[in-house]
């Protein structure tokens, strides 16, 4: 099969693989007919190359057609339509049953001290091979993909794999007051559909960025945005446009790739230069990220408020302003989406009417032949490029 691999820093090429086998009675064979490009595989391009082997398949935002079932899947079958979550969950364990399915026992990463597996994303969840590819092994599929019917477009579910949930658990997450005010940091795919929901959920939401595009498509969308470039004290705007006290709710949806912090900046750049086995030490061990979007929500946000982050960070000493967050009274929540807690809320909303705009959402649908160019683009932010989707 033809399949998207890593072949080092900005190196991914379509290569031809092995096709995918049944090696456990849990698993299935998922034939993909959709797959996203998220902004965390951007991680994978730039700054996690050291938990990357070359040749390890990228990719985890599927939606596809059964092939084939192991002994032990008994609710699907070939011919299904599926979306595959991107985190793999068994279903049964405490966690699983306590709706943190990120946190699967089954398949926890003890090794690394680390959550779930996850498709496509690095030794440290599993290195389980990924979903920019024609074919999926799809593990513990039992419990995990999502059956949804035929008929729509694969736009109207593939963002079940990812986008979506991990946007309405951010929103959540934010525990945005009744006609509370919420401010989403950074208009990529999940600060765009976290936008959309909080919208959706009577929120007043105000959505930053310094992409002319990426402002221009939310506030195509009814929603009051500010432009980062235009605007020298962050904080001091927010305060201006909340009555002086800040938003209830922050969403940092940037993460690791906010601008700003030149020490972090250059230890971010620095995990690119070393041989891996002291880059991974410098990641697990040192603050590498620029906390500019973190340091900024916490400034913005009212006293009593929270942030809640949905974009990912990667050192384990990342300093933090814990004299502010503890005079603010600031609530912290985070983490991996919890894909399968959220979807029977979700999937209401995935009808012709469209009330979140997943039809039209992608702005690129290409070959997956023509994948690195995408990543690129993604990467450098150009022609518009806010959602990719690959057709296998």
């Amino acid at each position: 099969m033809r399949a998207l691999a890593f072949h080092g820093r900005r190196d991914v090429r379509v290569d031809t693989v092995p096709d995918p086998t049944i090696r456990h009675p849990t698993d299935a064979i998922v034939r993909v007919t959709s797959s996203g490009l998220c902004g965390s595989d951007l991680h994978l391009y730039e700054v996690m190359a050291p938990f990357l082997d070359e040749g390890d398949i990228l990719g985890h935002e599927p939606i596809g057609i059964v092939e084939a079932v192991g002994s032990e899947v008994t609710n699907l079958a070939p011919g299904d339509r599926v979306v595959v979550p991107f985190n793999i969950s068994c279903g049964h364990c405490r966690m699983c049953e306590d709706g943190l399915q990120s946190q699967c026992e089954t398949t926890q990463n003890r090794e690394h001290g680390m959550g779930a597996s996850l498709f496509g994303y690095t030794k440290l969840y599993g290195q389980v091979p990924g979903a920019q590819a024609e074919l999926l092994r799809v593990p513990q599929a039992h419990y995990g993909p999502i059956k949804v019917p035929e008929g729509p477009p694969d736009d109207r579910f593939v963002y079940l794999s990812d986008v979506l949930p991990t946007a309405w658990q951010a929103v959540e997450y934010a525990q945005v007051p009744d006609g509370g005010t919420v401010c989403v940091l950074g208009l990529g795919p999940i600060g765009d559909m976290a936008c959309r929901i909080a919208q959706h959920r009577g929120a007043r939401v105000i959505g930053v960025d310094l992409v002319a595009e990426r402002l221009a498509r939310v506030a195509a969308q009814g929603i009051e945005t500010v432009d980062l470039s235009g605007v020298s004290e962050l904080g001091d705007e927010l305060r201006e446009l909340t009555d002086g006290r800040g938003p209830e709710s922050v969403i940092d949806a940037v993460g690791m790739e906010a601008h700003g912090a030149p020490f972090a900046k250059l230890a971010h750049r620095m995990t690119a230069l070393l041989p891996d086995a002291l880059s991974a030490k410098l990641m697990e061990t040192a603050g590498v990220d620029r906390l500019a979007a973190l340091n900024a929500a916490i400034d913005m946000v009212r006293r009593g408020g929270t942030i809640s982050l949905s974009g990912v960070y990667g050192g384990m000493a990342d300093p933090l302003p814990m004299l502010v967050l503890f005079d603010k009274q600031v609530t912290l929540r985070m983490g991996q989406a919890n894909v399968r807690r959220w979807v029977d809320q979700i999937l209401p909303l995935l009808t012709d009417d469209d009330p979140l705009g997943v039809d039209d959402f992608a702005t690129h649908r290409v070959p997956l032949e023509e994948a690195p160019a995408a990543y690129g683009r993604f990467q450098r932010k150009e022609d518009g490029t806010v959602k990719v989707l690959f057709a296998p």
